[in-house]
């Protein structure tokens, strides 16, 4: 039996091909990352000897064999020798034309996650441009009318109640201000991608932030010196890390912290594209901080515009740094948990690297 080697490697979840007797015949790339093991080692090797499920998957592989149809297994426990459990979905099905070999695939949880997650930021991300191009004239005007009409009032008035008339003025030019920045949000030109060096860009970011924002963080730089330029736009990836930088920071609050900046390459990490397509995203860029962590009714909307955990935050600044990646065809998520909050942009390889 023959295989399309393209398609194969291009399975963006890990994949496993069982013989009759569930010894592994061949594994993807993304089998190897997800087992931290090469292929060389993984074929001929039973396959429960190298990866340990928590379901009774032997039965259900005699069935599929039986049976002929495919079998799906929701929210199971995986792991290997070489990395801590995690939950996924499993799907097993039969290989026509063989003799007894069927396919194994695994479905990450998280990766899957972070998907849906990458969908809802995109959709959320529309609405809000669509609500500032609809609304932004229309509050704009009344406002600039009762800031005007206040003022005026407040020549006639004494001292005290002046208060209540600048108080008027105050949050008229704040409601502005913050139509500004969604008109901003939903005018952001499209990214000019070339091939850069994240590492560059994360230099210069960590040196603005240690000497501004986060001057009482403690900053630490973990790259990967191999990793290959990403095809990105420069200037709006560093507003993307300053955003995701000064957020940690603010959440450390004056008694400061650790900001770590990691780098690594994942090479089995795909995106559906908005066509279709699927794009390849192996450039994995972490910011993780030591900080209280983020509320846990705020974790499944933190990427929607006006969604802030601060008191006075307007909810844009994570909005717009999904955005940005979004734009450049890539992934963001985040996990939190009282010290430790990681956020993780999956961004694409330049062309011919």
């Amino acid at each position: 039996m023959t295989f399309d080697g393209q398609l194969w490697a291009s399975l963006p979840f890990p994949a496993l091909l069982l013989d009759a007797d569930d010894r592994i015949l061949d594994v993807n790339a993304a089998a190897e990352d997800f087992l931290m093991t090469s292929a060389k080692l993984l074929r001929a090797a039973p396959v429960f000897d190298r990866i340990f499920i928590d379901a009774p998957l032997d039965e259900a592989f005699g069935r599929v064999r039986v049976n002929g149809g495919p079998l799906f297994v929701n929210t199971v426990m995986v792991s290997s020798g070489n990395r801590p459990p995690e939950t996924c979905d499993i799907q097993v099905a039969p290989m026509l034309g063989t003799e007894g070999d069927v396919l194994l695939l695994l479905t990450p949880q998280q990766v899957a996650g972070r998907l849906q997650k990458a969908k809802q930021a995109r959709s959320s991300a529309r609405s809000a441009i669509g609500m500032a191009e609809m609304l932004g004239h229309e509050i704009k005007n009344p406002l600039a009318g009762i800031t005007g009409a206040a003022q005026l009032l407040a020549m006639s008035l004494d001292s005290a109640d002046r208060e209540l008339t600048d108080l008027i003025v105050g949050e008229c030019r704040r409601i502005v201000a913050l139509i500004d920045q969604v008109e901003q949000f939903g005018n952001l030109r499209p990214p000019e991608r070339r091939a850069v060096n994240l590492h560059d860009i994360l230099d210069r970011t960590r040196k603005s932030a240690a000497l501004g924002f986060a001057a009482h963080m403690r900053l630490v730089a973990e790259y990967d010196p191999s990793l290959p330029f990403a095809h990105v736009d420069q200037d709006q990836l560093q507003q993307v890390f300053l955003n995701i930088i000064k957020n940690s920071a603010e959440a450390a609050g004056p008694e400061g912290g650790t900001i770590t900046v990691r780098t690594f390459y994942d090479h089995g990490l795909r995106v559906r594209l908005a066509d279709g397509d699927t794009a390849v995203v192996p450039l994995q860029v972490e910011v993780i901080d030591d900080g209280p962590g983020m509320p846990a009714d705020l974790m499944e909307s933190i990427f929607d515009p006006f969604v802030s955990g601060k008191e006075n935050g307007t909810g844009l600044g994570l909005a717009l740094v999904s955005k940005i990646i979004s734009d450049h065809d890539g992934l963001i998520a985040v996990e939190s948990r009282p010290g430790r909050t990681a956020f993780r942009m999956s961004l694409p390889l330049a062309p011919d690297t």
